[in-house]
């Protein structure tokens, strides 16, 4: 398969050759080699506890949802949607959030947050995710990830610490 470009044919690269045609590489490949099936979807479904609204930070606020943990719920979803995929002992990190929080919703509200793994930016994992509360729409965007191997990640982030 080549490519045209400016009136010549050009190789594509061996990289994008091998993506292309194994788009979920054989075993033994590096960990973000591993990329998970596009179409992978989950959700999760939880009642808001007090302790999720911006009124338990700040008592001077209401009881509402707080952004932080509608998007902590749409990381879960994007978690469990490619855990099925990714090579055996990995996990995938957020790295990316591009959120908007459109509607409020009370504690005792119960929302579900679903991701769907739609592409792959280079490393990266890419999700379209949404909230919802009923019919309403609370949350949508796109949240990116990365497939790491957890015993190497911690100890990259242990390093940075100053002892």
């Amino acid at each position: 398969m080549k490519q045209k470009k400016a009136g010549r044919r050009v190789a594509p690269s061996r990289r994008a050759a091998k993506v292309a045609q194994h788009p979920v590489p054989q075993a033994g490949a590096a960990p973000h080699e591993q990329r998970p099936r596009i179409g992978l979807e989950a959700s999760v479904e939880r009642v808001v506890p007090h302790a999720w609204t911006v009124q338990a930070v700040n008592a001077r606020y209401p009881a509402v949802l707080s952004t932080p943990a509608m998007i902590g719920m749409m990381e879960h979803a994007t978690a469990i949607a490619v855990e099925p995929d990714l090579p055996p002992g990995a996990i995938t990190v957020g790295t990316r959030i591009e959120v908007d929080h459109l509607k409020a919703v009370p504690d005792g509200a119960t929302i579900r947050a679903s991701a769907k793994l739609v592409k792959h930016e280079g490393r990266f994992l890419v999700f379209d995710v949404e909230a919802r509360s009923g019919q309403h729409v609370i949350g949508r965007g796109r949240v990116f990830r990365a497939i790491v191997e957890p015993d190497l990640h911690g100890a990259k982030a242990r390093s940075r610490v100053q002892q």
